[in-house]
């Protein structure tokens, strides 16, 4: 199981929890997450999704660096949480943190609290 503790903006699995980027709608509840292929630029070619509207798509996935002004960077490893609340929902970690969720948790449930 992953859990993501939208009050810490962090991200655990595997014993271990990493600073993420939240935003205010990133939805609460139970998900289950799922690879996607994706040709955005800024992605990396995938993102593991969690949660879907007809208005977005929701998704763990690299830190996405779009608009440097974000300092989105700088922002994840902020050690205070309300710095790391900046996404319009999804949840970006570091690549590395990434690259061993998607690893490990493919397929694996999302708890957000």
């Amino acid at each position: 199981m992953v859990i993501v503790d939208v009050a810490l903006a962090t991200i655990c699995f595997l014993n271990s929890c990493y600073p993420a980027l939240i935003g205010k709608d990133t939805p609460r509840g139970e998900f289950t997450l799922q690879l996607r292929i994706v040709q955005s630029p800024g992605y990396g070619g995938d993102v593991l999704q969690f949660s879907e509207s007809e208005e977005a798509l929701f998704a763990v996935h690299r830190v996405w660096l779009g608009r440097p002004a974000e300092q989105r960077e700088q922002r994840l490893q902020s050690s205070d949480p309300k710095r790391r609340i900046i996404t319009k929902g999804c949840i970006n970690v570091a690549p590395e943190v990434y690259e061993k969720l998607k690893t490990c948790c493919s397929n694996d449930s999302l708890s957000v609290r």
